[in-house]
């Protein structure tokens, strides 16, 4: 009992309030931990936002090619003999 009263004579704090703290600490820094890597963490949204800029490219490139195609396909249709 000593040793729990010369560390509370030390810190000027109760053991009960060092321990409460310390926990508090430990959890806040699990916390902060799962919103850095875990499964919704800030790396999954931005490799989630990286993933949307590269799909809506080549949304755009698929456009392009989509109205390049229909202009060939519209050129054809012309070509062919009228029934």
């Amino acid at each position: 009992m000593s040793d729990t009263n010369r560390v509370e004579a030390i810190a000027g704090l109760s053991f009960k309030a060092i321990l409460i703290t310390a926990i508090g600490i430990l959890l806040f820094g699990i916390y902060v931990g799962i919103l850095m890597y875990g499964e919704n963490s800030l790396t999954v949204l931005n490799h989630l936002k990286e993933k949307k800029e590269m799909l809506k490219q080549e949304e755009k490139n698929l456009k392009v090619e989509n109205q390049k195609l229909q202009k060939e396909l519209f050129e054809l249709k012309q070509l062919e003999p009228k029934e």
